[in-house]
């Protein structure tokens, strides 16, 4: 059908813009030389693990390479080595990845899983992590089948805020892939024993996801390779990320307090003993052995605004129970003002492995050329991409996008006249949720400070901008925090939200004047009332429907904060703007708690796309470079098929379907009748072939990463 339904453009937060890449250096290390990178340098490589040798042999009688070049002798002396490990190279999804290292030259080949095992299994719009090798082993006087055990989201999981994280096993010999994670469960961080015969994972069995972002209180699983699903046995409750020190050992981590700690299990004794300092945070650990094992540690906390210390990054250490006050330095010698992540065993320990963004031929002041990403898309008829730069939004004839950059401090647009910059405002945080006239040549944006209901935030509009007039006529009055306009289809009114009449508590309703010379004609008419927060509102583009998200039927008894964060409970609703009849329509939990947020309208009036937490979480968020400042590490872009016609029979939709597949927060989704390969959209091509460069620092004058180069935005996204 080639994506004759148009594309859907969103943006990710919290994902570097700077790219991930995996490296290792021995343990210790003592000089920046001594760091190794470990793959070909193609997009985001994170997550890896190294695949022992008689494991790899099975892998490349699968691939269709020159004998000569896959020895066997090669393998066993260690001159080809092997990977696998996430990236984001194909299709921009976040899959599994083969890498085949030579030591001559340090050449690397990376391969699909779908280039050695087929895409039966491995194909389609999911996220694969987690990899890591087992079996291996004797029995009945035979060597076992090696499998490769990783998590995947493939299988789609009908139950509203359920993690779709299953683990699976895929026989490296015959290519076969059998479910380890028992029916109506999810698991996350699978780990292997030494003698590649048990399986453990972090896991939600037992319990639901109830919308936590930092701790998700999972319990630690163990099973045997070849156990059924009722033969696995929970070990350790409210702990995460398990590594296998020995057949009867587990490390974890798990936080204690206000800090997270990284811990030893005997299985044998059922002891268990702290590893790690209580005075600072210490996460993802690999086992060495029974006593050593190799942790992520951030000694010294810290706030956005700052510009960090050496303690206050993410470093990678060694600690030994039989020396705890010393512990390995790894990276702090190699590059001691960057983040480290997720380390891993090489060599029994001689080396240690982690990820890191590239960011060392950055100088101080730089920015980051940016790239839009097509990517893979659920719908065959839907076409996808992911814009660097926040808000994304088309024009109803879908000829210019317009967005802004992640500092909000300007508005980027790009058309048949190139990409360039409309209008800036004089810092950050100053401008955003840029959105169009459907009639006339005028851009709406927000101008003032995000997420802060306590603080004036105007509407403005932007007449003639593809011009580059850059001149701005202010359209509300009365100093209150008003967002997200949008004008109905023949752009005479435009419906906004406002905490006008929201009390101490700055409750938000929506509100409609003129779409062009706004409260200048009038005071702005009310159209919704009541003690909630109505918001993201959208006009529909061929009838006078109004699709907004709101917390107005969240429980009486419900907490005032989600997890001590935003109110939650954010379902989105239609209005019929002639009559003011209202219809809840999409719903993240049964009880109505979540966040589904941000609805837009299709091209066609059929359906709506939303930025939602209907798949909870996708990773353990300690294992990511955005845990200490983001506001909400999680949600993925879902449509919802609706009927045009009869807004009464759009109530509680229960049908959705996943559109993206991400660690990260994709948020702020809007629709365009083009699709992404159509040359009359001229931005489509600008999208797929340029870079822009938006301003936006991400090197220290001494050196260091800022918080920008690990995904961390300037503005938090869940703005409402």
């Amino acid at each position: 059908m080639g994506e004759s339904r148009g594309s859907i453009a969103f943006f990710a937060c919290y994902r570097p813009p700077v790219p991930l890449d995996i490296f290792c250096c021995p343990a210790p290390a003592s000089s920046r030389e001594e760091e190794r990178h470990l793959t070909d340098g193609v997009s985001y490589n994170y997550n890896c693990q190294p695949i022992p040798s008689a494991a790899l042999k099975s892998i490349v009688k699968h691939l269709d390479l020159a004998p000569e070049a896959v020895e066997e002798a090669a393998i066993d002396s260690g001159r080809l080595t092997g990977l696998v490990f996430v990236s984001e190279r194909q299709h921009h999804l976040e899959t599994l990845h083969i890498g085949l290292r030579f030591d001559d030259g340090d050449e690397v080949w990376v391969f699909t899983l779908g280039d050695i095992y087929g895409g039966d299994f491995f194909s389609g719009a999911r996220l694969e992590d987690s990899g890591c090798i087992a079996g291996g082993y004797e029995v009945d006087g035979h060597t076992a089948d090696h499998y490769l055990v990783f998590v995947s989201t493939k299988e789609p999981v009908k139950e509203r805020r359920s993690p779709w994280n299953v683990v699976y096993k895929t026989n490296l010999r015959t290519g076969e892939t059998e479910r380890l994670t028992p029916p109506g469960t999810s698991d996350l961080s699978p780990s292997v024993s030494p003698s590649g015969k048990r399986v453990a994972v972090a896991s939600f069995q037992g319990k639901k996801w109830d919308g936590e972002v930092k701790d998700l209180l999972t319990s630690i699983y163990v099973m045997d390779l070849e156990s059924t699903y009722l033969e696995r046995e929970r070990v350790i409750e409210n702990a995460g990320w398990p590594s296998w020190g020995s057949e009867t050992v587990l490390f974890f981590h798990q936080k204690v307090g206000d800090n997270w700690g990284v811990f030893r299990h005997d299985l044998s004794t059922g002891e268990t003993l702290r590893v790690t300092p209580e005075a600072f945070d210490a996460v993802t650990p690999a086992a060495i052995d029974e006593s050593r094992v190799a942790v992520a540690t951030i000694r010294q906390k810290s706030v956005f605004t700052d510009v960090r210390v050496e303690a206050q990054y993410r470093h990678i250490e060694v600690f030994d129970m039989g020396l705890p006050e010393e512990p390995l330095q790894i990276t702090r010698c190699t590059k001691p003002k960057g983040d480290h992540y997720n380390p891993f065993v090489m060599d029994g320990g001689k080396y240690i492995g982690y990820h890191r963004c590239k960011s060392d031929h950055l100088e101080h002041g730089d920015d980051v050329p940016r790239r839009f990403d097509k990517l893979q898309s659920h719908h065959e008829d839907i076409g996808l991409f992911r814009v660097a730069g926040a808000f994304p939004a088309f024009s109803k004839d879908g000829s210019k996008l317009a967005f802004v950059d992640n500092e909000f401090k300007a508005v980027w647009l790009a058309d048949s006249d190139g990409m360039r910059v409309v209008f800036e405002t004089d810092g950050p945080d100053g401008v955003f949720s840029p959105v169009w006239n459907q009639k006339k040549d005028i851009l709406y944006v927000c101008m003032g400070p995000s997420f802060k209901a306590n603080e004036i935030l105007e509407i403005y509009a932007i007449p003639h901008v593809s011009t580059g007039a850059r001149e701005r006529r202010l359209l509300t009055k009365g100093k209150f925090n008003n967002a997200f306009p949008s004008t109905n289809s023949d752009g005479t009114k435009l419906v906004f939200r406002s905490t006008r009449n929201g009390g101490d508590k700055k409750y938000k309703n929506l509100y409609m004047m003129d779409a062009e010379i706004g409260e200048d004609g009038g005071e702005a008419e009310r159209i919704t009332e009541g003690d909630w927060i109505d918001t993201h509102c959208q006009w529909s583009p061929d009838r006078d429907w109004i699709v907004f998200s709101s917390n107005r039927d969240k429980p009486a008894d419900a907490p005032e904060r989600d997890h001590g964060m935003d109110p939650g409970y954010f379902a989105v609703y239609l209005m019929n703007a002639s009559d003011r009849s209202v219809v809840r329509v999409i719903r993240s939990g049964y009880d109505l708690s979540g966040h589904v947020n941000h609805p837009v309208f299709s091209p066609d009036g059929r359906s709506i796309v939303v930025t939602a937490d209907l798949a909870a979480v996708s990773a353990d968020p300690m294992s990511l470079p955005l845990l200490l400042h983001s506001q909400r590490p999680y949600g993925d872009i879902f449509t919802v098929d609706i009927d045009p016609d009869d807004m009464e029979k759009n109530q509680d939709v229960e049908e959705f379907a996943r559109v993206t597949h991400s660690r990260y927060e994709n948020a702020t989704p809007d629709w365009t009748v083009f699709s992404t390969h159509d040359p009359h959209a001229q931005w489509n091509l600008l999208v797929m072939e340029e870079e822009y460069t938006p301003a936006c620092p991400y090197a220290h004058h001494d050196g260091g990463e800022s918080w920008h180069m690990t995904g961390q935005m300037c503005i938090p996204k869940r703005v409402c």
